[in-house]
């Protein structure tokens, strides 16, 4: 399974943002990596560099790599509505984000591992494709070992601060949650304004 298994601190600095959770990294150093990180000028960026930063601090954000994220892309231009909203949707319905968002790993890499370990079920099929979309009504639980519920447990409690977004609904103690709706743009926090990554793959 494709995935950046890169250095997470460097891409966040990099870009100002908690890309991958919680860090102390940026708290510690809010300066770009690097030797001369700290008293660094930046240029100002143009146009195509600003959209540009914004795709890849989505793709980041997610997980996802170009290729991947240019197809997701291309299938939310198919779709009737605003491009860059479907576009959102499409990613936060990624079965490794539905897994987190529903508190089954404090991290989407952690959610995204939780996942591809073959833990998770949706409607009753083990699932261990992370970028599966998932639909309304998708019934989403985890395995009935004792390996998977007691990391599925583990991973909950570590994530028992962050609130549960209203599409989805879960049930602590049986380990299970449902897609009830497709989240909307207000519900979504995407660190980028998304209009500008539809404008870049729009040149």
């Amino acid at each position: 399974m494709a995935r950046y298994t890169g250095p997470s601190d460097k891409i966040s600095r990099r870009f100002g943002v908690p890309l991958f959770g919680p860090s102390k990294a940026l708290e510690r150093r809010a300066f770009p990596p690097g030797q001369h990180g700290a008293r660094k000028t930046r240029r100002k960026q143009s146009e195509y560099g600003v959209a540009l930063a914004e795709k890849q601090k989505l793709r980041f954000q997610y997980g996802v790599l170009e290729k991947q994220f240019r197809l997701t892309f291309q299938e939310a231009q198919r779709r009737i509505g605003v491009t860059g909203t479907i576009l959102l949707q499409l990613l936060e319905l990624r079965l490794d984000n539905v897994a987190y968002r529903m508190g089954f790993g404090n991290t989407r890499r952690a959610s995204r591992q939780f996942v591809g370990h073959g833990h998770v079920f949706v409607n009753g099929v083990r699932v261990d494709v992370s970028s599966y979309q998932c639909k309304p009504g998708d019934v989403i639980t985890i395995g009935n070992g004792p390996r998977s519920q007691q990391l599925a447990m583990r991973l909950m409690d570590n994530s028992q601060g962050r609130p549960t977004p209203d599409w989805v609904s879960v049930d602590r103690d049986k380990f299970t949650g449902t897609v009830n709706r497709a989240p909307e743009r207000e519900e979504i926090d995407p660190m980028v304004n998304e209009q500008l990554v539809v404008e870049l793959y729009s040149r």
